[in-house]
């Protein structure tokens, strides 16, 4: 059955009406307006996402129902395609977590749910990383081990083949194999996470690299001024960059030189949300972990200072990009869509809202003067799945 919304499309100020059923099949100008001050953009993809609403990605034992009430909680956010995320951990229980993730998904597609359409894929950061404190981040360093093609394979069988993003650091002599293999695999392959040189992350990028994870986080707390591998990474136009927009990873200043220097059509909004994310404060899972979500909204290992994972949500981060990077609404909004549907490859969601594209959608109010996104309703391959009416 044919649906219809009407709004503005960010950028303009002429209104458009959507028509669509699980995909788009029309977007004309309308002539009068509607009399709305909504706007319409594709729905948000969020390409690292670790848990949310209380729940661990990472755990194998998390159960179906709280995954699918988690990705209900994410609807209210705007995003309709995400990769949940797993991270460094003993090999039993990350090829668990992918299997757990994957056996939930298929639960929720035979339900006819679209909790099963929303995890398009999945995300491994990790166990390939530096094992060298700053770079290995909140990552255990006790599961910090050599990129190993095999290892990549399990994963795949445990996932059903559905990872699709793994971060790596081309630090290890292995690395420009591994990078190759997988990505002749069709999986897209990020650096992160890393102390690589300029020699080896040229290396990596020249074996298919083609993403850099979260740039400016994972990284040591000094580095020499000018010759690092965050300089290196901005000036490797193959690379694009994402970026955690909180407010507390990484300063307004960075942001805005990073995406300048990179522009805004290479560059992608993640969240790196974790369990606690839209949780209260308190002690949180993050894999074999424990973290402390602080009154301040920053997500710290338990007992320490070191920043694990974000509490972010996609809609603020939108409001966070416009606001740190000094950029306009829609470019902030193609950050969060179809950028990272063309970085990650994700079908059906790389040409906005334009007919024949999965009718994702997001509806939403935007406060200028606060630069702040309120979300009115989420559709998911032409479902509503969430709703503030």
């Amino acid at each position: 059955m044919t649906k219809m919304r009407q709004g503005k499309l960010a950028g303009t100020s002429a209104n458009h009406e959507i028509r669509f059923s699980n995909l788009i099949e029309s977007a004309d100008e309308l002539i009068a307006s509607p009399g709305t001050d909504e706007y319409l953009a594709p729905g948000f993809i969020d390409v690292q996402v670790n848990g949310f609403a209380g729940v661990d990605y990472n755990d194998p034992a998390a159960s179906a129902e709280e995954i699918g009430r988690s990705l209900r909680v994410m609807f209210s956010t705007g995003v309709t395609r995400c990769f949940p995320t797993v991270i460094t951990g003993p090999s039993e229980i990350m090829a668990g977590a992918l299997r757990n993730m994957a056996k939930a998904k298929r639960s929720f597609e035979s339900a006819g749910m679209a909790e099963g359409t929303a995890i398009e894929a999945f995300h491994v950061e990790g166990p390939h990383i530096s094992p060298d404190d700053g770079p290995r981040g909140a990552h255990p360093k006790g599961s910090v081990r050599p990129p190993d093609i095999e290892e990549f394979k399990r994963w795949q069988e445990a996932a059903d083949g559905l990872v699709r993003l793994v971060t790596v650091s081309p630090e290890w002599p292995q690395a420009p194999a591994y990078v190759e293999a997988v990505t002749r695999t069709g999986v897209v392959v990020s650096v992160g996470h890393t102390k690589a040189t300029s020699e080896q992350i040229r290396a990596a990028v020249d074996a298919g690299a083609t993403m850099s994870t979260h740039l400016g986080n994972g990284a040591h707390a000094t580095l020499h001024k000018t010759n690092n591998y965050i300089w290196d990474q901005i000036a490797e136009e193959r690379l694009s960059p994402s970026f955690i927009l909180d407010g507390i990873h990484i300063p307004a200043p960075f942001f805005r030189s990073a995406v300048r220097a990179k522009g805004v059509a290479h560059s992608v909004l993640v969240t790196d949300a974790v369990m606690p994310a839209m949780c209260k404060p308190g002690y949180y899972q993050l894999g074999i972990e424990e973290v402390e979500l602080k009154a301040d909204n920053r997500v710290v290992l338990r007992n320490q200072d070191r920043l694990a994972g974000s509490s972010l949500r996609m809609d603020r981060g939108v409001g966070n990009a416009v606001r740190m990077g000094r950029i306009s609404l829609l470019e902030a909004l193609a950050m969060a869509t179809v950028n990272p549907a063309r970085v990650c490859r994700v079908a059906g969601r790389q040409r906005g809202l334009t007919p024949g594209e999965k009718a994702d959608l997001v509806r939403f109010r935007w406060d200028e003067a606060a630069n702040e996104l309120t979300v009115v309703e989420t559709i998911v391959a032409g479902s509503t799945v969430y709703s503030a009416e």
